[in-house]
């Protein structure tokens, strides 16, 4: 059974920096591309980044392009995702998704209900 868990969340100011994991497992034989999603109180879920299952391509959505990074970290089978420059329109539940059918890039900036999402974890900026 595939479970994906987000950790990290909290509180940081306006200018600050935190840093998010996402967890996914139990995909037997390989990994998931994975895609970081934000939801803001009466917001839909928008799309903020993307990884491939290797870690060769990533693609950001423009609300985070030049101040998030997604990586993978091998060592500790994570997909993280380094936000630095935080603003207060960042202030959201923050989820990351196991991309089922394997798009990612340009591919894959719409929140599908058929992929395996974390339960979210609460990310406010404050000034």
């Amino acid at each position: 059974q595939v479970q994906v868990v987000e950790s990290g969340g909290g509180l940081v100011q306006t200018g600050g920096s935190l840093r998010l994991s996402c967890a996914a497992s139990g995909r037997p034989g390989g990994r998931f591309p994975i895609g970081w999603f934000r939801q803001a109180p009466g917001k839909e879920r928008q799309f903020g980044s993307n990884i491939s299952w290797n870690g060769g391509t990533t693609f950001y959505g423009d609300s985070v392009r030049g101040r998030f990074t997604i990586s993978r970290d091998s060592v500790e089978n994570t997909v993280d995702l380094q936000m630095n420059n935080r603003k207060h329109e960042d202030t959201a539940v923050y989820y990351c998704a196991a991309v089922v059918d394997g798009h990612s890039d340009g591919d894959y900036t719409r929140p599908n209900v058929d992929d395996y999402w974390g339960q979210g974890t609460q990310v406010t900026v404050s000034s």
